[in-house]
């Protein structure tokens, strides 16, 4: 849930809660930021040629485009606790994890762009992402990460792996049969399966009480005996205290669990949404929880940082963001004949 800010004395509590000290908290901060300007920027290149009629195959990006601007903590509070084997699944939606995850930015940029420089040499884009290397793979179809990633989990308790498997997913594709379809599997056979349910409100343009009977996704989970939590998806230190446990859980034989953490995009659906289904009004409610100043505030409230300090891994993380596009922009474009090349030779 939302919560308001705790007092000084109750967040060193629940800091030491989470098992979080200065260093962890910073580079969590910087990962934010990195992922912040990573979609900006990526936002800014997109609509060039796009205007001033919007064409979704015109200018350097082609197709569509959808960013988790206003959604990094989730990311990060989970995947800041994963290894290179833990794998995870990620959704149409997929920058922010993969970036968590630890994804190359300058490959990442270059397979949104479609250059042979990228993860899948230009041929995935950025709905089709995948870097074996870091367990990472996504999918445009809704609902695909439940199955995918608790099919990972399964091959991890066969192997007797202490690896877990992170399934993301928004809360519309939690109304997908898959969900509780992997749900059954998952606590049937405990296997070690982490979900995560981005709540954002909304499932494209459908409002969540137009399409859902319950109030949470998390209740739905406990009918599957399934521990299942609910954490504010704006705050990094809630994510992570919640995603620590679950995990750690999970990596020990005690089985699947799921996260719902309630989060706010504040883009569209996708780039060129008119968003007519909310209201300024409403976004500017949820920009006041932006989880990057948020944290940043925290940070000085501990003692552990200062505005200069915070200054420094703002322009650090801009930095890597701003020569991840630039290695995009200055990479070639894949040969036509790289078109068949692993795909039917």
């Amino acid at each position: 849930m939302i919560k308001p800010e705790p007092s000084p004395q109750d967040l060193q509590y629940l800091v030491a809660q989470a098992g979080l000290d200065a260093d962890q908290l910073c580079r969590a901060y910087r990962q934010l930021c990195l992922i912040r300007s990573f979609e900006n920027l990526i936002a800014d290149r997109y609509y060039i040629g796009k205007t001033p009629e919007f064409n979704m195959a015109a200018g350097p990006i082609r197709g569509e485009m959808h960013l988790a601007v206003g959604q990094e903590a989730v990311a990060v509070g989970v995947c800041s606790l994963l290894g290179d084997g833990d794998a995870v699944v990620s959704t149409h939606r997929p920058h922010h994890h993969a970036l968590a995850k630890g994804v190359e930015p300058k490959k990442l940029a270059a397979e949104i762009f479609g250059k042979a420089s990228g993860l899948c040499h230009g041929k995935g884009g950025h709905m089709h992402l995948f870097d074996a290397g870091r367990h990472f793979a996504c999918s445009g179809i809704v609902g695909a990460s439940f199955p995918q990633a608790a099919g990972a989990a399964f091959a991890f308790r066969k192997l007797g792996q202490r690896t877990v498997a992170v399934a993301f997913a928004g809360e519309g594709a939690a109304n997908h049969g898959t969900f509780a379809e992997t749900l059954n599997v998952a606590g049937l056979f405990q296997l070690p399966l982490v979900v995560v349910i981005e709540d954002n409100l909304y499932a494209d343009s459908t409002p969540k009480w137009a399409a859902l009977s319950t109030v949470h996704h998390f209740q739905r989970a406990q009918s599957f005996n399934i521990p299942s939590y609910v954490v504010d998806g704006m705050d990094f230190i809630d994510v992570y205290r919640v995603a620590k446990l679950v995990i750690e859980r999970a990596r020990n034989g005690m089985g699947p669990a799921l996260i719902e953490a309630v989060c706010y995009r504040y883009r569209g659906h996708f780039e060129g949404d008119a968003e007519e289904y909310r209201t300024r009004e409403e976004v500017e409610r949820w920009q006041a929880l932006d989880p990057i100043p948020r944290l940043g505030e925290r940070l000085k409230t501990l003692g552990w940082a200062d505005e200069a300090m915070l200054n420094r891994l703002r322009d650090e993380a801009q930095q890597e963001a701003e020569a991840a596009i630039q290695f995009a922009e200055s990479s070639p474009l894949p040969e036509p004949q790289e078109a068949l090349m692993g795909v039917f030779q």
